[in-house]
Order: structure tokens, then sequence, then C-alpha cells
């Protein structure tokens, strides 16, 4: 990998800091990074969704969300630089949402607006994200 940025989302994180299958793939991607790790604010927010929902519906014991949602903070604010998705990101997004030959979600163009902003290579677990951005071409990887 060359020492470019790399944004993060909600899906790599989650398999970064909880075990499921793509753990360690994820893990090995952060080891092997040169360049810069990008969490967005929106992509801990969907983080914390998935992982609250793991939690309302017995997949994980409350105590052990508590732990995962500070262990999130905890690296990102030692590992990664944090950005905010600004107004240009949403409006990006919904130039994006408006070819009507990719279907694209909300959440996802988002991710994809804000990795074009940066300059970032956007790294995710969702198929269908990486899909829709490199038809947008914006450079992805999934690990």
């Amino acid at each position: 990998m060359g020492a470019i940025d790399h944004y993060l989302d909600a899906s790599f994180l989650v398999a970064l800091l909880t075990i499921e299958p793509f753990s360690f793939r994820a893990l090995q991607y952060v080891r092997a990074c040169t360049g810069g790790l990008i969490v967005s604010d929106f992509a801990a927010a969907e983080f914390a969704s998935a992982i609250s929902r793991r939690v309302r519906i017995g997949q994980m014991p409350q105590a052990e969300g508590l732990l995962v949602l500070s262990a999130l903070e905890q690296w990102a604010s030692n590992a990664a630089s944090g950005i905010q998705i600004s107004s240009g990101d949403i409006a990006l997004a919904g130039t994006f949402l408006r070819r009507l030959d990719l279907p694209l979600r909300t959440p996802d163009a988002i991710h994809v607006a804000a990795a074009d902003r940066l300059g970032a290579t956007l790294v995710t677990f969702d198929r269908r994200m990486a899909a829709n951005a490199a038809a947008l071409s914006i450079p992805v990887v999934e690990p």
C-alpha cells in the first residue's frame, strides 16, 4: 500500500474492533497500512448503531457493547485522524444519489463523498458500496 489516506467505513470498523469473519483481514489491513487512517463522525455513529443493535438483539452483552464503544474512541484517538462530515459531503452524496443507474443508499453515498473530498481510498467490507464507489471512480479497497 502506498502512503495515501484510507477512509474507514463502519463495516470495516466493526470488523476491526469485534470478532467476526472479516476481523483478521481488517487487522492485517491496518497493520500493513502505510498511509493515514481516517474515521469520520458519521462512521463512528454507524459503528455505535451496529453495536447497539447487537446488544438489543442479544448478540452481545451490554457490558461488552460499552467496552467496544469505548474501544473505538480510544483506538481512533490513537491510530486515526477524525473528520467531520461536511455539508459539501452531503451535497456531493445527493449528486451521487441522482445517478439513477446506481443502487446507492444514502449512508453509503455519504461515505463515498467524504472519501472523495479527502482524496482518500475508501476501505469497506460492504460489496455494494465498493461497487458503487468504483463506478464513481472513487478509489476503494475491500481488504
